[in-house]
């Protein structure tokens, strides 16, 4: 599935409901076009619609507005990216979800890889790492659901991207570190749901590694 073609989600539509309503604010659209391109909005079923509508507006700030293509590539602090031209190819080849299970072991993501819309993360006395920092999102938005027993989950995501904990806890917890201060609603979003027992999911957000003389930076 090419990502123009990848359905919108409620988050989407949001984002560019906010950047229209700024342009309105700005003196960039009239009244009559905000309310043109809100039902333009409304009706887009995909990334691919979504994007025209705010394709000729820029960013707050008069900064070109990222849509859906990538983050910053100069902030050395953001390394996941969104549907931008590097992550295309691998962008296409999502299928909407992936299951992660580790059942007395481990199991780990990491380096250039996919995020899918959901990835399903089961774990009985066991282990799963999630390392985001070089991963392609294939939408704004994604969601990780966890079911952790007896066991953890190490999820590390760049600086820069939003967390959103969901999860709920039977004798275990989920701990969030250093990414309660994002506030950018541009910012892509990692949304946490599932339960923990007896186990934890601790994210941390640190810089993306960098290559220096062709080795990676620990």
């Amino acid at each position: 599935m090419q990502p123009e073609h990848i359905r919108a989600s409620d988050a989407d539509r949001d984002q560019v409901a906010e950047r229209l309503r700024e342009a309105l604010a700005e003196g960039r659209l009239s009244p009559v076009e905000h309310e043109e391109r809100l039902d333009t909005l409304y009706r887009a079923k995909t990334i691919g619609e979504l994007a025209p509508i705010t394709s000729d507006l820029p960013g707050p700030g008069g900064v070109a507005h990222p849509g859906f293509t990538s983050m910053d590539r100069s902030d050395p602090d953001s390394g996941m990216e969104i549907l931008g031209s590097e992550a295309r190819d691998l962008a296409g080849q999502s299928k909407g979800s992936e299951n992660l299970v580790a059942v007395f072991g481990g199991c780990e993501r990491r380096g250039r890889w996919l995020v899918e819309p959901r990835t399903n993360v089961s774990v009985l006395c066991g282990g799963v790492e999630l390392d985001l920092r070089e991963a392609v999102l294939s939408q704004h938005e994604v969601t990780i659901q966890v079911a952790v027993i007896m066991g953890g989950v190490d999820i590390t995501v760049p600086h820069g991207v939003r967390v959103i904990n969901n999860t709920s806890a039977i004798l275990g917890g989920t701990d969030l570190h250093g990414t309660d201060q994002v506030t950018d609603p541009n910012a892509p979003v990692v949304r946490l749901t599932g339960t923990c027992m007896l186990g934890g999911v601790d994210v941390k957000a640190k810089k993306v590694k960098k290559k220096r003389k062709g080795r990676r930076d620990k």
